[in-house]
């Protein structure tokens, strides 16, 4: 088996069409089949059904695309990691970011890893929930951040920060009467919220809040970003719920940020790793986590 079986079977597994995998490909129609017809060959299986009107893969195909990802995948962190040592890095810190996760501290954690560990490059992997995890358990990441705390066996899941959820509202908003604004009085309002098939853990913990309430929310758009949800805010169509630091780094005018009444709602950003020993620049880093984590639960307690 070799790279070029793979490569070819990735692009007619996406696109579930042979004529546009090889266009991709940038080669004939004719050695691209001939080439996952050696594929199946070799593994003994079939792996696509295909009609005149359709390109389906089959159970063992469905199984092999979970597996050919994660060797690109490596192959590209084994290229990434000779570059580093070309540069005079003696070593990497493979972090994967996932679900919106507050940016309240990964700025200055970042900088102080720089500072205490200018050896180690840093490298950042912005990936959907699911692909962190798989990602953990194959040892492509060293750790991650997630909003999710269920991510399944095999993980160690604690928290790194909390962020306060405040609401982002558009100027000269008549709810803007309130310095801090009731949530049930939110609820009388459209919003937009994040979309919890990419940001599944920001999404799970703004709904376990909402929940509370017995008034249904009325969610006119789940958008994909921050940014987007700051872009409708300062139109005037929506309210939006997000962290403090989320609203505070939005480049949008016309967006006001408002604290909640009472006692404010958290959000928390989740540091996961494996439940393994673990690296000495990985425990290190973990430790940075851990102190950053009790500094900030120090200050939300002497200002809560």
């Amino acid at each position: 088996m070799e790279l070029r079986h793979l490569r070819c079977f990735l692009a007619v597994a996406e696109e579930l069409h042979f004529a546009r995998a090889a266009e991709r490909l940038h080669i004939d129609q004719s050695p691209l089949s001939r080439t996952i017809k050696e594929l199946e060959e070799e593994l003994g299986t079939r792996l696509f059904v295909r009609t005149t009107r359709s390109t389906q893969l089959t159970r063992a195909g469905r199984l092999f695309l979970e597996y050919v990802p994660r060797v690109f995948a490596a192959l590209e962190q084994a290229r990434d990691s000779v570059k580093s040592a070309t540069k005079g890095y003696h070593g990497q810190l493979r972090i994967a970011l996932s679900d919106g996760i507050t940016p309240l501290r990964l700025p200055s954690l970042l900088a102080q890893c720089r500072e205490e560990d200018p050896e180690v490059e840093v490298r950042l992997f912005e990936v959907p929930l699911a692909q962190q995890i798989k990602g953990l358990h194959d040892d492509l990441y060293d750790a991650g951040f997630s909003m999710a705390d269920d991510v399944g066996d095999g993980l160690v899941v604690t928290p790194a920060w909390e962020d306060e959820l405040m609401v982002a509202v558009p100027a000269r908003h008549p709810i803007l009467s309130y310095k801090r604004v009731p949530l049930e009085e939110v609820l009388h309002y459209p919003l937009v919220l994040g979309d919890p098939a990419v940001c599944e853990g920001h999404a799970r913990q703004i709904d376990r809040i909402l929940r509370k309430y017995e008034r249904e929310p009325l969610i006119v758009q789940h958008v994909a970003t921050f940014d987007l949800m700051m872009t409708l805010v300062s139109a005037g169509l929506a309210l939006g719920l997000a962290g403090a630091a989320h609203i505070a780094s939005s480049r949008e005018l016309g967006v006001v940020a408002r604290p909640l009444a009472g006692k404010p709602p958290m959000l928390t950003t989740y540091l996961l790793r494996r439940n393994t020993e673990l690296l000495e620049v990985v425990d290190r880093f973990i430790e940075r986590v851990n102190f950053i984590g009790s500094a900030t639960e120090l200050n939300n307690t002497r200002y809560s």
